[in-house]
């Protein structure tokens, strides 16, 4: 079946795109702080950097990364912001650069600050969306989806208005896919390799060739205490993406959060030494039989406690880790 899909998906890619639905779209609140965009050293592949902190109105809910990659034949967009008026600011930079079509938006995965952006494509493009399989989970709400999709809204409605209002709704994926799919496009190669659960349950990572940049979404985090503290978190399998991105050897990475770098195994070594430090203190505790709150106070946080996002996020993922752990004592 994942053959099949393989080349679906690829033989998609070589048929005139299809002319999807237009709705409407109100107009997008303006931002005052204007997205910027950078560009690969030597390659048209370009990438937005976010605030490294929460989303919240002194940011404008720009927290995350997201970039594209312009061809002879089409522009591949690897995701689009946290706000539709983060979105069309996007949409406005390509357009700059270029007036190929945008053929198909990748969705690293399915969480608020990084999708909200596909209202404004959506209303404004003709563009494929591609997401992991599990992308479902989200909108549909399930009892296991990290971020239920109707909470996170009207959470972000109050967090990021006006940027996020009565208007802004969530936009499901075109097509979804299991494992690994590859799109050729104008002479480049993207592979999109499923690395959930990880970080989410749909996390996808895209290698573009023969480039050697890789989009590596939220299970590389450069800089930043990533986001573990919720159902879906595998830091046994997020580990184990990570081995697949080492193992990909790409020459230039862009994280999901944080800095880009032409130094990528840096950049993969932040988040991976994070999650053994935390996996380690924690187990310890397991092991022991220590409560949580006795085994967190006694960790030595300093080493990442200046970093952004180490206050909202670092107690919340030692607690996952930690009953990560202590549910593995009770698995055969």
């Amino acid at each position: 079946m994942k053959k099949l899909l393989r080349v679906t998906v690829v033989a998609w890619a070589m048929l005139p795109l299809p002319l999807l639905a237009q709705s409407k779209a109100p107009d997008y609140a303006p931002l005052t702080r204007p997205i910027t965009v950078d560009q690969v050293p030597g390659k048209d592949i370009f990438y937005s950097i976010g605030s490294p902190g929460i989303p919240g109105k002194e940011n404008e809910g720009n927290t995350s990364n997201a970039g594209y990659v312009v061809t002879p034949e089409g522009v591949v967009v690897f995701d689009v912001l946290g706000t539709p008026s983060l979105g069309w600011a996007l949409l406005q930079d390509i357009r700059k650069r270029t007036d190929k079509d945008i053929r198909y938006i990748v969705a690293s995965h399915y969480h608020a600050d990084h999708i909200y952006g596909l209202q404004a494509f959506r209303d404004h493009s003709r563009a494929v969306i591609i997401a992991q399989d599990h992308s479902g989970d989200y909108s549909e709400n399930k009892e296991t989806a990290d971020e239920r999709a109707e909470v996170r809204l009207e959470q972000r409605r109050e967090a990021l208005a006006p940027w996020v209002d009565e208007h802004t709704r969530v936009i499901p994926p075109d097509i979804t896919f299991a494992d690994k799919i590859t799109i050729t496009l104008g002479g480049k190669r993207f592979s999109l390799i499923s690395a959930g659960p990880a970080h989410s349950s749909s996390d996808i990572m895209m290698m573009v060739e023969p480039d050697g940049v890789l989009f590596a979404g939220d299970i590389v985090q450069n800089g930043r205490i990533p986001f573990m503290n919720s159902d879906d978190v595998s830091t046994t399998h997020w580990l184990q993406g990570l081995d697949e991105v080492l193992a990909l050897n790409p020459k230039y990475i862009i994280p999901g959060h944080g800095n880009p770098s032409a130094a990528a195994k840096e950049a993969i070594a932040f988040t991976r030494d994070y999650i053994l430090y935390v996996r380690k203190a924690m187990s310890e505790a397991v092991a022991n039989w220590v409560d949580f709150d006795t085994a967190y106070n006694s960790t030595d946080w300093s080493k990442y406690k200046d970093y952004p996002a180490f206050e909202s996020n670092n107690r919340g993922n030692a607690y996952r880790i930690f009953l990560e752990l202590e549910a593995s004592q009770f698995k055969k």
